[in-house]
This record gives structure tokens, sequence and C-alpha cells, in this order.
């Protein structure tokens, strides 16, 4: 009997990768090593095996790895022909490679007893104290979108807090954002707000890498730390609070971004007690809660992941890619790294910490919260309220659709944002299955056919001019 490797593995020198989400307990099992005389056998199918060989490939064959012709999975083309989950809104033509388990569950919601352990990467607030010494108790990148403006009016008004918000102004940014922007303005008289720009021909050149790299020019929140941890440390600014979506969070672990033990602050706290015996021995200034990950973000930022870690397998390759992209722009990074050093000796770092929203909010549910903003500090939501993912940017569904067609051609390992984002939301209770269902069909960008937002970028890339130069 013929046998094939099943659709959406890919056999990557002595390795396979997995272009999907697999079932429990196999979920973050998507790199298999292999043995060379393994990787030989795959590389020689679809063939008949002979004994030795079947012997060789039994894991695989055992684990539905490799398979008959007829137990090949086809790939999916539309939401019509897809699968959904049955407790959520995955499936497996916006997840090519979603598996399901005998009861029609896919890996998201087999692994209902993970998600609540997942709350940061980050230390976890729900209170921060005034700065007695300084104008601000607390930073937060601002974009106007619907979390940073909860974040913000959650800050400044539930919490009395006084508060910078930061922007940094794309080229990409809705005009509902703006508008959000402008009216948290009048709205919030507690928070100051910064915003800084790059010179469109410095981040073309930015963009135009990034393009090469990852097929769209998405690099926020990276470009932000740069441009404005010199600010914070400037500023002494004592807290930096990001308050990711929930989902957003959660989404790390099935991207293999970050393992279970990233999330557990007894491993934050005893990783903060070792460094601080190691200040001390050298003079600096012990760091408190918060700092440690902050420095540690910076550095990955400003000279890459630590070796320890890249071993490990769990790196962010969005990341890495923006990191890479921002080497275009001679002398952006200086002042950045120079700030690094500055602070890790002095100690005056901004801790970076995390507010929960779903604690914050009594449940992140994300019509309730839409009203809220609106009533409390004026924001405004996209055209279609239907949207509750990613309300600031104008090229969102771009991003969407090139992080889909690249996973879909097992070009990238990152599994479509969107789809696991919105597929854990409906599963959470932050967005009914139903409400999930239509934004998935009518605003997100998971097509076969390029979104007419992909124009909105390479207008501002003048794709055309960048070809001609890079054939030159």
């Amino acid at each position: 009997m013929k046998l094939y490797l099943q659709n959406c593995w890919k056999l990557d020198g002595t390795k396979l990768v997995y272009y999907g989400m697999r079932n429990a307990p196999h979920t973050t099992d998507n790199i298999l090593r292999l043995t060379s005389r393994q990787a030989e056998i795959l590389q020689s199918l679809p063939k008949e095996p002979d004994a030795q060989e079947t012997r060789i490939l039994s894991r695989l064959i055992d684990e539905g790895i490799v398979v008959p012709e007829d137990r090949l999975r086809p790939l999916i083309g539309s939401y019509e022909e897809a699968r959904f989950c049955v407790s959520c809104v995955a499936n497996d033509f916006m997840i090519p490679g979603l598996e399901f388990d005998a009861k029609g569950q896919c890996p998201i919601c087999q692994n209902a007893g993970v998600l609540p352990k997942i709350k940061s990467v980050l230390p976890v607030v729900d209170n921060l104290p005034r700065d007695p010494k300084g104008r601000f108790d607390v930073a937060l990148f601002y974009t106007g979108g619907k979390d940073s403006s909860y974040l913000l009016h959650h800050l400044a008004n539930d919490l009395g807090l006084r508060v910078l918000a930061l922007t940094w102004e794309i080229p990409y940014m809705s005009d509902s954002a703006r508008a959000s922007i402008e009216n948290a303005k009048q709205r919030v008289p507690s928070a100051e707000f910064m915003v800084r720009k790059v010179k469109d021909d410095d981040l073309r050149k930015m963009y135009g890498k990034l393009y090469g790299l990852a097929g769209n020019t998405c690099a926020c929140p990276s470009l932000a730390y740069v441009l404005f941890y010199p600010e914070l440390v400037e500023l002494g600014i004592p807290y930096l609070v990001l308050g990711n979506e929930p989902v957003q969070m959660k989404n790390l672990w099935f991207q293999h971004i970050a393992p279970l033990s990233a999330f557990d602050e007894r491993a934050h706290r005893a990783l903060t007690i070792l460094l601080n015996i190691l200040r001390v021995l050298t003079l600096r200034k012990p760091l408190r809660r918060g700092q440690a990950e902050t420095l540690f973000a910076m550095r990955a930022l400003a000279y890459g992941e630590p070796l320890v870690k890249r071993l490990s397998g769990f790196v962010n390759p969005l990341q890495d890619d923006a990191m890479r992209a921002m080497r275009e722009i001679p002398g952006l990074q200086t002042p950045f790294r120079r700030a690094i050093r500055r602070s890790s000796w002095t100690g005056r770092i901004p801790a970076m910490v995390h507010i929960d929203m779903d604690d914050a909010a009594q449940g992140y549910d994300w019509a309730k919260v839409k009203t809220l903003l609106a009533e409390r500090i004026g924001w405004v939501g996209p055209a279609s309220l239907e949207k509750g993912l990613h309300t600031s940017c104008k090229i969102e569904k771009c991003k969407e659709y090139t992080q889909f067609i690249r996973f879909r051609e097992m070009k990238s390992t990152v599994i479509p944002f969107s789809a696991v984002e919105l597929s854990i939301a409906s599963r959470e209770g932050n967005v009914t299955r139903e409400e999930a269902m239509r934004e998935l069909k009518r605003h997100l960008g998971f097509s076969l056919e390029r979104v007419p937002e992909c124009a909105v970028m390479e207008a501002y890339l003048d794709l055309a001019d960048m070809k001609e130069r890079q054939a030159r």
C-alpha cells in the first residue's frame, strides 16, 4: 500500500513541521525531530515502503502523520466546505490543518482546562500606586482601538492614575481610531498624550524589508517600544502597563511563542531574585516586580532573542521580522540601545505589568465594553459595529490575509492570529458564537482572493517603484 505524508506536514531536513493545530495532548508538538533514516524515507514518499521502512515509520503511521492516499485530508477552500468546532468558531478553512476530536471539538476547546492558567507573560496587577516624585504614575501604548481605549479609561477613570498615553502614528491608522484619540484628549483630563511619527522615507525602507520577510508591513508594537523607551527612561515613568485583549495572551501559547511556564508568576519571581543577587554583587540597584521582564523584552528587540530561548523553540517570528526590518533605518536603534544600557545600570526601568481586562471589566464582553467607551471617553467604533478585533488599523484585513495565505502555503509557522483569537473569544464568552461567525465571514481577511486592503499597504509602499529599485 502506497503511503503519503499527511497534508499540512512538511519535511525540513531532519524534522517535520506541522502547519496546523493538533489535537490534545499534541497541540504544542508542531515540530517532530527525526532520525536521518526516517527523514530519508519520508523524502521518498509517496511510495509503498518495505517491511523495514514501515517499522522505522511505525510511530508516524500510528499518529496519522504518514497515511494511505484515502486518508489524506483535503485542503479546504471556503467557509461553506469547512468543518466548524461544535463549541467555538474555529474551522479548518481559516486554520488550515485544524484537527478535531471524536466530540467534534477543536484543540482550543480541548485545552479549555489550560486557558484559565494563561493570564500574561508579565506580572498581573489589579492596581498601581501613585508616584509621589513624578508627573506620571503609568504609561501605556494607545492606538485609539477598543482594547487600548479600555485600558486608558480603566487606568485614568477607574483607578485615578496620571497616565501618559503613547501613540505611534502609523500611516494606516483608521479614521475611527483618530477620532477616538481626539475625543479622549478632551474627555480624559488626567491623561497626557504623546505622539511620535517616523519619516515616510525611513518608514518605507523598513516596511519594504518587512514586506519581503512577512508579506505585510505590520510592525506594531515593536517599533513603538523602540520609539518610546528612551522617553520612558528619561521621564522616570515607574510602570508601562499592557492590557492586551485577554484572548491575545492565550494566543501566544497556541502559537508556540510562550510555554505555560512563561505565564507562571512564581517563575517570574524566582528569576527576579536570581537577577537581583547578581545585581547586588555588581553594585547595581535591585529590580522590582516587572523590571526584569522589561529588560529581557527590550534586549530581545535590540539584539535578538538569547540563544537559550532560540534553542527552546519558543520565539516570536513576527518580532524577529520587525527587528530585522528596523535595521533598515540607520541610527533608529541607537538611542534605544543607549537607554537600555543606562536604565539597566541605574535601575531607572519602567516596570512592564499587565492589567487583566477580564477581571477589570468583570467579564470582557466586547459589546458592553464598546458601549461603555463610547459613553465615557467618546470612543468611535469602526464603520461596522460588528467588528470587535483590532479596530484601529486600515490594513488589518491585509495582515490577516497574508498570514492566512503564508500559513496555508506552509511558508510561515504563524497561525493566523485573528483566527485563533476570535475562536478563543467565542469560547470564552467575550462575544457570542453568532456574533463571531458574522465577524469572521464579513470582516476578517481569510480569503483565497487578495483583499482590497492590501492595496492601501502597497500604495504607501509605492510597490512598483520599490520593485524597480530592487531590480536595479
